[in-house]
């Protein structure tokens, strides 16, 4: 690989990364939280030195389109570390602890949503302000982003659209002719539907600033909220219905939603096969457990509909997002929610965690295999929406799920035996790992992760970079390739 391409295109990233940092600083100003603004113009200061100390001649920036694969991996991989640790800089002027800092950093950017603070009132509104920011640019993707407005990503932006959205589809990347107008209108379809939120939520009663926070977070299937009891806080049914509906749509494929909106192509949203299992998964699980909440005397009927529709969709797509304290619910809902960790929403959504075409793979997978046993001769290829899937991409996909659940037990497995407690190690395994936010028991949404051991906080760290990233940039690590350099010629 060649090193210097890779800090030169890192350090270009890095430059416009400081100018984001502003976006906080200013907010400060509006808030009038003048001291709030210091980290933010510290950092967005020492982002600028280091796009200066890793930028190569303009020669060498208008070069980096010719970068390979596991050079775009690199690229992906430290620029999201490096974006992680200068936002941990900034909580560190709030006071927090430098492990508490990067748990808080990283669970906002790989819009995870757990939080080690456990009293908000200590903090400003700016620094709520950033968290919410930070999920929402981790959401869609700061790369995708990059990709989006700038006109220097125009071949190398395709591998870096995909080595940052490893589960993106092909398809997603043939919206329009160029994979920069694709990037800018999946961007738009995020940033309108943003907006959207904030206004209905302002309309309907919200104050502004909280309006805003709330719908940054909510379209990144985020979770951060500035209120510490989360949606809850607000005590209104009409907040948690407009949410609810959003955070439906964060899930969504949104390649699949500009078709729907921009080209009025309602039939490839009835046609896919990963919608209709989302929507019916929905759609099930939700009125399953409100029956299971009403019949058991927990709400009454109006109360056990909206949460539970509120809670399945919080966690399918991860965002983490709470109405009531579910861990007050039976067992029954509460293992119906647990269930629905191991999913994640849809591919190309906001969403993290497995992704519901990689399950409705394996299941495909299956059938095939078990049809093998009866008629071993005969040709049975897996189809999604009626297309036929390569063996190329069997083969990855199978590995994918493999390394998925293989990082889940053995991440749980030490994450019990550190804080000796099932509960918390296998629910804050796969929590972090399909970046879904709080747990159950003492992770759960009413309590944070900060008062876990600092190796279990390292490890949860460790598993939301990896959920976020989809494996692929950390499984390269592990190839001898990865780490040999070439030089520039």
């Amino acid at each position: 690989m060649n090193l210097k391409y890779i800090l030169s295109t890192v350090g270009f990233i890095l430059k416009y990364f400081s100018v984001i940092l502003l976006l906080p600083a200013l907010c400060a100003f509006l808030l009038k939280e003048y001291y709030a603004a210091l980290p933010f113009f510290g950092t967005a200061l020492i982002s600028f030195l280091l796009s200066l100390l890793f930028a190569g001649s303009k020669k060498k920036l208008e070069e980096f389109n010719n970068i390979n694969r596991g050079e775009t991996l690199s690229v992906v991989l430290v620029t999201w570390i490096l974006f992680s640790l200068l936002s941990a800089l900034t909580f560190l002027f709030f006071g927090l602890k430098p492990i508490d800092a990067l748990f808080e950093s990283v669970s906002g950017v790989t819009t995870t949503g757990a939080t080690i603070i456990n009293d908000f009132s200590l903090y400003p509104k700016t620094m709520f302000f950033w968290r919410s920011l930070s999920q929402w640019l981790g959401g869609m993707g700061i790369l995708v982003l990059f990709i989006a407005i700038l006109p220097q990503f125009a071949i190398a932006g395709r591998q870096m659209f995909f080595a940052e959205s490893p589960g993106a589809s092909s398809t997603d990347s043939k919206l329009t002719p160029r994979i920069r107008q694709t990037s800018a209108a999946l961007w738009s379809i995020y940033f309108v539907l943003t907006i959207l939120e904030v206004i209905i939520l302002k309309v309907l009663g919200m104050p502004l600033f909280d309006a805003v926070c709330n719908s940054l977070s909510t379209l990144a299937g985020g979770g951060f909220s500035p209120a510490q009891e989360s949606i809850m806080q607000y005590g209104q049914s009409k907040f948690v219905w407009v949410i609810t509906v959003f955070m439906f749509l964060s899930g969504m494929n949104f390649a699949l939603q500009y078709k729907l909106y921009v080209k009025r192509n309602i039939k490839s949203i009835i046609k896919d096969d990963e919608f209709k299992l989302y929507f019916f998964i929905v759609l099930g699980f939700s009125v399953f457990i409100a029956l299971t909440l009403y019949t058991h005397n927990i709400y009454d009927i109006y109360k056990s509909i909206s949460a539970a529709f509120f809670q399945v969709i919080s966690i399918i797509t991860t965002t983490g997002f709470v109405s009531v304290d579910y861990n007050e619910w039976n067992l029954r809902a509460k293992i119906l929610l647990f269930m629905l960790m191991f999913c994640g929403a849809s591919i190309g959504s906001a969403s993290g965690g497995l992704k519901l075409l990689r399950i409705i793979f394996i299941f495909k997978y299956l059938r095939r295999q078990i049809s093998k046993i009866f008629h071993p001769n005969g040709v049975y290829p897996i189809k999604i929406n009626r297309t036929i899937v390569s063996e190329d991409t069997v083969r990855q996909m199978i590995s994918f799920v493999i390394f998925y659940y293989t990082i889940f037990v053995i991440t749980a497995f030490l994450l019990v035996f550190i804080e000796q407690n099932v509960v918390v190690g296998v629910t804050g395994s796969i929590a972090s790992l399909g970046n879904v936010g709080p747990g159950f028991g003492q992770i759960g949404p009413m309590y944070s992760f900060g008062n876990l051991h600092t190796l279990s906080k390292l490890i949860c760290i460790l598993n939301m970079l990896v959920g976020r990233l989809e494996l692929i940039p950390f499984l390269a690590l592990l190839h001898p390739d990865f780490w040999s350099y070439r030089k520039i010629k």
